[in-house]
């Protein structure tokens, strides 16, 4: 019997807004197979999204959500886990979002080791709003302020998450929609910081100016970039320094550690102020 989505979906809202193609739609579903592997009710999720493409995310999915203004997901997230530590609280932000206007919060809640599963859809590129150059543009790659290729060295998404302290860190692409949602089911099972770098297709507004210009073009692009994590491993620094700039990555589970966790930290600070009154 086919998978049904309808329990999670606003099915009002079909079909999406997002371009044909777009990457967006395997992300959504990998969440939602992974939400149902883990028999998480709806009315226990919270999906905060921010702006941009991925800001749709919380229109579509049928439990609790929160449209944030942009960059801000994480901060609004972290109150909302704070009330409900108990609720699953997912946030869905672009490379822009994330990363460009909110980096500040993203390193932050990398930091605390808040158990918020963060999913980073990464297109390289500010696709909503026209095609302005993102912190995960490539070097050398066209985007309608840096029209003559882009000179902005490129964040690495997974290791600024671990050098701000994420707990469990992963990156899949959404031409692997399995592999995508068991990473998922993975991460999500985690207490602590959950990271994720989804690289997804923009065939529309990163492709089309740089030769990619079809779903097919720009996901074999985006294959052909990652590596499993087992070959990473056997390269030396400076190897794997050279393949970053090359716009390489490894992909899979990339870091998995166990910390405490924020919430946890933060009751014990609620339980000694209140044996001082």
């Amino acid at each position: 019997m086919a998978f049904n989505y309808d329990y999670y979906l606003r099915t009002d809202k079909m079909p999406t807004l997002w371009c044909w193609g777009c990457g967006d739609g395997v992300i959504l579903k990998a969440m939602i197979r992974a939400f149902a592997k883990l028999g998480w009710d709806k009315n226990d999720i919270c999906v905060v999204s921010g702006i941009g493409c991925s800001g749709r995310f919380s229109s579509y999915l049928d439990c609790n959500t929160v449209h944030t203004t942009h960059g801000r997901t994480v901060a609004y997230a972290t109150g909302i886990k704070l009330a409900h530590p108990e609720k699953h609280v997912v946030v869905v932000a672009g490379d822009g979002d994330g990363l460009a206007i909110g980096g500040n919060h993203t390193i932050h809640g990398c930091r605390r080791n808040i158990d918020l599963n963060f999913v980073l859809v990464n297109n390289f590129i500010y696709g909503l709003t026209n095609s302005q150059v993102s912190p995960t543009t490539p070097q050398g790659y066209w985007a309608v302020t840096q029209q003559y290729g882009n000179i902005d060295p490129t964040f690495d998404p997974a290791e600024l998450a671990k050098g701000a302290g994420a707990t469990f860190i992963g990156r899949e692409s959404v031409a692997e929609a399995q592999k995508l949602e068991r990473l998922f089911v993975k991460g999500f099972e985690h207490k602590g910081f959950s990271f994720f770098d989804i690289h997804s297709n923009c065939h529309v507004n990163f492709g089309r100016k740089n030769k990619l210009g079809t779903a097919k073009a720009n996901l074999d692009w985006i294959e052909g970039n990652l590596m499993a994590k087992a070959k990473w491993d056997k390269m030396s620094s400076e190897e794997q320094h050279e393949a970053r700039k090359s716009g390489k990555f490894p992909r899979g589970i990339l870091w998995h550690v166990e910390e405490p966790e924020y919430c946890d930290l933060y009751d014990t600070v609620i339980e000694k102020a209140g044996g001082k009154k």
